[in-house]
């Protein structure tokens, strides 16, 4: 039985259109995760009163306890947030994966994650860059530095 040989130039449209595909479907991944990006305290408060996880959301406030690293599995300092209406998350922030941020009681942040609730307020986590790059990835913002 006679095997068929691709012609150099069919491998070429193969490796170009195979490319297309996967450039459009990491593409289109992050267009609808920033197109659903919350942003504010009230996003927080939302997907806690919705018991909704799995949201990229971006919001602000001033940290009010920081707590011991986690230290089993991927390395997180955590520390617990408040947010303007008073509402608490916890932020796990992957210190494997991102510069460790100056975690203080009282200081005012930025952070950008993903939230994943639970009944004492929610987690926000992925505040790091993804070194597969198949999300944005997230960062938390200290006086004008961004750690990611």
């Amino acid at each position: 039985m006679k095997r068929k040989r691709f012609l150099p130039w069919k491998r070429l449209l193969l490796l170009i259109v195979a490319g297309l595909v996967i450039y459009q479907y990491d593409h289109a991944g992050n267009e609808a995760v920033d197109a659903g990006l919350q942003t504010g305290g009230d996003a927080v408060e939302q997907a806690f009163a919705a018991q909704r996880s799995g949201l990229w959301l971006e919001t602000s406030g001033r940290v009010i306890r920081v707590l011991r690293d986690d230290k089993e599995g991927a390395h997180h300092q955590k520390f617990i947030l408040e947010l303007d209406g008073g509402h608490s998350v916890l932020v796990a922030h992957n210190i494997d994966l991102a510069r460790r941020m100056p975690a203080r009681e009282g200081l005012s942040v930025t952070v950008r994650g993903r939230y994943e609730w639970n009944d004492r307020g929610g987690v926000i986590h992925w505040t790091h860059h993804d070194p597969d790059g198949r999300e944005p990835g997230g960062w938390i913002e200290v006086e004008d530095v961004r750690y990611e």
